[in-house]
């Protein structure tokens, strides 16, 4: 089992009548309730945080991409993984990931990714992400043009990290009359890549394709399965057998010296998240045409709903967060993988919310001393290696 530190980059300081003035925390929150001197104080705290985690003995540490939002301060995630690469010197940095599908100028994301696998010294991981809905807006591109958009973005992508020759490319959505990157990135033939999946049947297809990581997001175990289950099936339909470390878990991780604590500090971290940092209406997620009529179909059929109505006692026993002291969490991820049928790489999420600087390193430091290594021997192929 591998196990990677993601940092959201959250602004936590939102106002009291938040719940009952705004619908959402992203595309329409104003942004006069950002506080840049507060802003500047949560970069460098943040940045700590994930060079803690290098230094702790995470496999990786992950930053991603959001836009115009309250619920995370990264339009930029390749930005926050340069300086990564200056302050750690073991782990992964896992860009999870770039929102390749509302760029106007994909090439960018070629060109910036090989200079960070150079900067780092071939440690970087690249994750491409469609982008949620409300981006879709905040950057005036047609939601129903994400999928084209996406694999077209992604096409050119790698064709630019692995051709030693100039080529034109002349798609649907992007012209380039010259392609000849440089510089190239070390890796070969480019860096890993990381796709995350919330029940999209085209993405599942796709990651089992193009042999890449496919990667959770918030949903209930029970779904997840689903989504494991179909990447799984996926890939045998292609005559192989899936690869553990391929299929990443990522959930919300809290842990403390003793489960009461660790509840009375994740309770309010938890609610933040689901209620507040995750609070959208229901066409700034999935706007028509977002997603195909069979994995919308597909989504619905799953149960899955919005996290409202989701209490903290609900979002544990689903398997949306995991929070107690070491021996509690390192047992309720042993529950968690038999349930998804296994898996071989654990995205935690511990900087949540309002959570403060120290929760949050102590949160990961018992995580690193006594749950990684009760894992660790986890996430193994049971029936050999892939084909």
């Amino acid at each position: 089992m591998k196990f990677s530190f993601f940092h959201l980059m959250p602004y936590p300081y939102l106002p009291d009548d938040f719940d009952t003035r705004y619908d959402s925390s992203a595309l329409t929150y104003p942004n006069a309730n950002f506080d840049p001197k507060l802003g500047a104080s949560l970069y460098s705290r943040y940045l700590d945080e994930l060079e803690y985690a290098d230094q702790l003995g995470f496999d990786g540490v992950a930053v991603n991409e959001h836009h115009q939002s309250a619920y995370g301060l990264m339009p930029s995630p390749n930005l926050m993984a340069a300086a990564l690469t200056r302050r750690t010197s073991q782990a992964r940095i896992m860009v999870l990931g770039n929102a390749i599908a509302i760029r106007g100028n994909p090439l960018r994301v070629a060109e910036e990714i090989a200079m960070l696998d150079l900067m780092s010294g071939g440690r970087v991981d690249s994750g491409f992400v469609r982008g949620i809905g409300w981006e879709y807006f905040a950057h005036s591109v047609n939601p129903t043009k994400s999928r084209s958009r996406f694999d077209e973005a992604h096409d050119l992508i790698v064709k630019a990290w692995t051709s030693e020759e100039m080529f034109s490319w002349y798609g649907a959505n992007y012209e380039y009359r010259y392609v000849n990157i440089w510089p190239r990135p070390v890796q070969s033939p480019h860096p890993p890549v990381y796709i995350p999946g919330a029940g999209s049947t085209e993405t599942m297809k796709f990651c089992a394709l193009h042999r890449y990581t496919y990667m959770s997001v918030y949903a209930p175990t029970r779904i997840v399965r689903r989504w494991f289950d179909g990447y799984r099936q996926a890939a045998s339909d292609l005559g192989y057998v899936a690869d553990p470390e391929k299929i990443a878990f990522s959930v919300p991780v809290y842990v403390a010296d003793t489960d009461a604590r660790a509840h009375a500090e994740a309770r309010p971290a938890l609610e933040w998240l689901y209620h507040r940092g995750l609070k959208q209406t229901p066409q700034m997620v999935t706007p028509p045409g977002y997603m195909s009529p069979g994995s919308l179909r597909g989504v619905l059929m799953s149960g899955m709903r919005g996290f409202a109505g989701a209490s903290y006692e609900d979002l544990l026993a689903a398997g949306q967060a995991v929070v107690g002291s070491p021996s509690s969490v390192t047992a309720r991820l042993r529950s968690l993988y038999a349930e998804l049928g296994g898996f071989g790489q654990l995205i935690g999420l511990f900087a949540i919310g309002p959570s403060t600087h120290e929760q949050v390193t102590r949160s990961a430091e018992l995580f690193a001393t006594e749950v990684m290594p009760e894992l660790r021997p986890l996430g193994v192929a049971e029936d050999g290696p892939p084909a």
